[in-house]
């Protein structure tokens, strides 16, 4: 078992630079982190830093266990904060898309959260691939995230709608040249389908504008900047959807999944329970 207080003067070393400084930020003198770091390296039988005169940098194998190490501290603080509480339900690690963390989720979570005062909620908006893989590796409990429609598992699915949308005001010249699409960065569900829905149509693309919040987009489309694929949930006034009319065919179908880790606490399954009756409204509402 890796020993914390040896990992902490280890990330500690790399965030500084120096043994000095991090000595500094531990409160160890220097040589006490330098017989720390000596430990740490026996126990993986590997060398952890590169010291090259005063600075000090991470090998290829320091900078594989430096992410370990943050995620191993992180946990050692959360369960020292939870044990502290009385009474404490322990925490609830939530993942959600971008667009539901916009749209009167945010109200629902605070009312969870107040309603269970020994609880600790965690939450966290991004996009659905990463909130797939940290819910697969256990740093996330419990997640909304989007996904082709008929995948399989979840507690809960609901289809959903997207469109293909442009500004109202300043709608860009979509029968000229390539297509200048706004979306967020790689690995976004929604932009692999735009490029996607347009190579098959043969039609030319760039991106015009990539963001990593919905906002962004959102904005990005109401000035003209170019096109989107949006939810039925995120779309704006200022925006118009486009149609097989305008040379637009649907997006294939795509749906929100709830996903819970295998061990789920009582907790996470009452969180769950509310987010399935609020998805329940909102597909009721777009129905």
């Amino acid at each position: 078992m890796l020993d914390l207080e040896l990992l902490r003067s280890f990330v500690s070393v790399v965030d500084a630079g120096g043994f000095t400084r991090a000595g500094e930020r531990v409160h160890r003198t220097q040589s006490t982190v330098s017989q720390q770091i000596k430990r740490l390296e026996d126990d993986v039988g590997q060398p952890l830093l590169n010291r090259t005169g005063k600075d000090v940098t991470p090998t290829e194998a320091g900078e594989r266990l430096l992410s370990y190490a943050r995620r191993l501290l992180a946990l050692a603080e959360e369960a020292r904060d939870v044990m502290a509480r009385p009474g404490s339900e322990g925490a609830v690690k939530l993942g959600i898309p971008e667009d539901f963390a916009a749209y009167r989720l945010a109200k629902l979570l605070a009312t969870f959260s107040r309603s269970r005062p020994g609880l600790r909620l965690d939450v966290r908006a991004d996009q659905s691939t990463y909130l797939r893989r940290d819910i697969e590796r256990g740093d996330l409990d419990l997640a909304l995230l989007k996904r082709d429609a008929g995948e399989k598992g979840g507690i809960a699915v609901w289809p959903e709608k997207v469109h293909w949308v442009t500004s109202k005001t300043h709608p860009v010249d979509i029968k000229s040249g390539s297509v200048p699409l706004i979306g967020f960065p790689a690995g976004c569900l929604y932009r692999s389908r735009a490029i996607h829905a347009l190579e098959s149509a043969g039609r030319s693309w760039h991106m015009a504008y990539t963001s990593s919040g919905l906002a962004g987009i959102q904005a990005a489309v109401a000035a003209g900047l170019g096109l989107s694929i949006l939810s039925d949930i995120a779309i704006q006034a200022d925006h118009r959807m486009l149609t097989a009319k305008d040379g637009f065919a649907p997006i294939d179908r795509t749906e929100v999944a709830l996903v819970a880790s295998p061990d789920a606490s009582p907790a996470t399954l009452r969180l769950a329970d509310r987010l399935a009756e609020f998805c329940d409204t909102v597909q009721a509402k777009a129905a």
